[in-house]
C-alpha cells in the first residue's frame, strides 16, 4: 500500500537526480556501458531527455518501509494462522476462531507496531547523540579527528600524503567532515525516518496480512460453509506468503521467484514450529 504514495513534484534538477539513480540501477541490472556513460552525463543531458521524453523514469518509492511491511506482513499472517490452526485444532465453533483471530490482529498488531516505534525512535536518539558526540569532538580536537580520519584512509590502501590531502579539503566543511566521520568512524549511516511512519506500516501490514488466514471463516460464517474451511484458509495463507515476497522483491530490486520462495520458507517453518507445538 505505501508504494501507491505520491511524491510532491520536483525540480529539474532533483528529476535529473532521479534520472541518474534509474539508469545506474538499469545499467547495473542490464550490463549496459552505454547506459553507464548516460548516466554519468552532465545533470542538464539529463534534464533535456526528461524535457524530450526520451527518458521515462521509474523511480522506486517506500524503500524506507520495506523492513516494517515486510517484518509486519509476514508476523501478521503467521500468528493469525497460528492461533487459527490452534483453535480449528480444538474443534471450536467458527465464530469463535475469528473472535480469537481478530483479537490477535488488534492485540498483536498494536504491540509490534508500538515495539516499531519504539524501537526506530531509539536509533535515532543513538544516531544525534553520537552525532553531537562527534560535533564536540570536532570542535575541541580538531587535530585529532583529522588524525582519526587519516588512518582511516591510509588502512583502505590510501598513501599517507593523499589521505592528508583529503582530510584537510573535508575538515574545512563541518557538517560534511561530521557525517563523513559517522560513517568511516563508526559505521552509522543517519537515514530519514520517522517511527511514527514506520509504525503505522507495521500496523496496517499486520492487520492487512494477518486478516487473510481469517477470511476464510468469515465467508464460511456468512454463507453457512462447514466443509474444508480450514484447508481453504491454508491455501489462501500460502499464497499470501508468496505475494509478500513479490512485492518484496519488487521494492528491493532482487529476483521475484526468489523472493516469493524464500518469504514462503520462512513462513513455514515458522508456522510449523507453531503448530507442531500446538499438537503436543
Amino acid at each position: 500500500f505505501f508504494l501507491m504514495i505520491r511524491r510532491p513534484p520536483r525540480s529539474t534538477q532533483s528529476r535529473s537526480s532521479a534520472a541518474s539513480d534509474v539508469y545506474k540501477r538499469q545499467e547495473y541490472k542490464d550490463k549496459d556501458l552505454d547506459l553507464l556513460r548516460l548516466s554519468h552525463n552532465h545533470p542538464n543531458d539529463q534534464a533535456r531527455l526528461l524535457h524530450e521524453g526520451n527518458f521515462c523514469e521509474k523511480h522506486k518509492t517506500g524503500g524506507e518501509f520495506i523492513k516494517s511491511f515486510v517484518y509486519g506482513g509476514l508476523d501478521g499472517i503467521i500468528t493469525t494462522y497460528s492461533v487459527v490452526a490452534g483453535a480449528a485444532g480444538a474443534n471450536l465453533t467458527t465464530a469463535v476462531i475469528i473472535i480469537l483471530g481478530v483479537a490477535n490482529l488488534v492485540g498483536d498488531g498494536l504491540s509490534m507496531a508500538l515495539g516499531d516505534y519504539l524501537s526506530t525512535k531509539s536509533e535515532l536518539e543513538f544516531v544525534q547523540s553520537e552525532k553531537k558526540r562527534e560535533a564536540w569532538e570536532i570542535e575541541h580536537n580538531i587535530e585529532g579527528e583529522k588524525l582519526e580520519m587519516v588512518e582511516i584512509y591510509q588502512k583502505k590502501g590510501i598513501p599517507s600524503n593523499e589521505s592528508k590531502q583529503i582530510v584537510e579539503i573535508l575538515s574545512k566543511y563541518k557538517e560534511a567532515f561530521i557525517d563523513i566521520m559517522m560513517i568511516e568512524e563508526l559505521g552509522i549511516i543517519e537515514a530519514e525516518t520517522s517511527p511514527i511512519k514506520n509504525a503505522l506500516v507495521t500496523f496496517f501490514s499486520f492487520s492487512i496480512f494477518g486478516f487473510v488466514p481469517i477470511i476464510t471463516y468469515v465467508v464460511a460464517y456468512v454463507c453457512s460453509l462447514e466443509s474444508h474451511i480450514f484447508l481453504a484458509a491454508t491455501l489462501l495463507t500460502v499464497f499470501t506468503m508468496i505475494l509478500l515476497g513479490f512485492i518484496k522483491s519488487t521494492v528491493t530490486g532482487a529476483n521475484r521467484i526468489k523472493g516469493g520462495a524464500e518469504t514462503l520458507t520462512v513462513g513455514v517453518i515458522a508456522a510449523g514450529a507453531s503448530l507442531s507445538l500446538i499438537h503436543i
